[in-house]
């Protein structure tokens, strides 16, 4: 089945991405130092433009075949909601910055189990819906907040925003703690089921949050894990992608859902870069933060948008 090698390539794509990003950390760090931001810096932003374009589909999937009118309404009221988000996380930024931590965290292990749910489901696997439950917690936390209390936090968020250095006041180890111990129980949950493939990807999250400097851990995850799993996702609900499974090319369908995503990718870059002129600080010191910023509210919008798409998912 197409749909099925689609799904079955990007699970495969993904964590390989993953790998590869634990490995180039590694071999980064001992080359250039570990204090050395430039490649940490390139290594982000190519992953998080990669990531931009998969959340600009959610008006053709939630109102498919709408009017102009009310597909324009969608759009003004989405885009509201994303520079609301924007004020709020630039007017206080360490209280936008923590809300942002468990929203993203919550959507991202929720989506990345309505992926796995959609793949058993493809695969003809009709198994217990706990393991993937039990994954969700670990998949969404390890990759969000672990990153951002390990001993480089400081140096990653000091380049993103100094304001953002203390933003667990000081609990970083009983955060650390807790993650650990969720992490702990979804591993043993899934090695009870056998879902030993689930429990790669964990081992993978965990090692990317690990081993990766947090700009990195973070931009890989969102651009080169969650955002091509969604991206799969979208291609059973978009036509021309459901067209191409019906013609048996797995290929063209994925390629049917990236590429009207791609106007979005230049219209956050010309955003943050406009956002960044009226800004008083050096350009260069605010693009990254700000892109970040605005990737962050964009995923407001989205996860409220997402979240019909994955409960759906969640109940096959």
């Amino acid at each position: 089945m197409a749909k099925l090698k689609t799904f079955s390539r990007v699970r495969t794509f993904s964590s390989a991405i993953v790998a590869m990003a634990i490995a180039a950390s590694i071999a980064f760090s001992s080359w250039l130092g570990a204090d050395s931001l430039n490649w940490q810096v390139v290594m982000a932003v190519v992953a998080l433009a990669i990531g931009i374009p998969h959340g600009a589909l959610d008006h053709l999937v939630t109102l498919p075949k709408s009017a102009p009118w009310k597909m324009a309404l969608f759009v003004v009221i989405y885009v509201a909601i994303a520079l609301a988000a924007i004020w709020a996380i630039l007017q206080w930024n360490v209280w936008g910055f923590i809300a942002v931590v468990i929203m993203s965290a919550t959507h991202f292990g929720i989506g990345d189990s309505a992926f796995i749910s959609e793949l058993n489901h493809l695969k003809g696997n009709t198994s217990s819906k706990l393991p993937v439950w039990a994954y969700a917690p670990a998949a969404g936390l390890l990759p969000v907040v672990i990153p951002l209390v390990n001993s480089r936090s400081t140096e990653a968020l000091t380049k993103v925003n100094a304001e953002l250095i203390n933003w667990h006041y000081g609990y970083t180890s009983e955060i650390q703690i807790a993650v650990a111990a969720i992490a702990t129980l979804s591993a043993m949950a899934l090695i009870t089921r056998k879902r030993y493939r689930d429990l790669l990807d964990l081992a993978l999250l965990a090692a990317l949050a690990s081993v990766a400097p947090p700009l990195v851990a973070f931009a890989v995850y969102f651009g080169c894990w969650h955002a091509m799993r969604h991206t799969a996702r979208l291609t059973s609900l978009l036509p021309r992608s459901i067209a191409s499974y019906e013609g048996g090319n797995s290929r063209g369908a994925f390629t049917h859902a990236v590429i009207p995503g791609l106007p979005a990718l230049a219209g956050t870059l010309i955003f943050v870069a406009l956002l960044a002129g009226f800004s008083q600080s050096n350009v260069s010191d605010t693009f990254l933060w700000l892109t970040l910023v605005t990737i962050w509210a964009l995923t407001v919008p989205h996860m409220i948008v997402t979240a019909k798409l994955d409960r759906a998912a969640l109940k096959n």
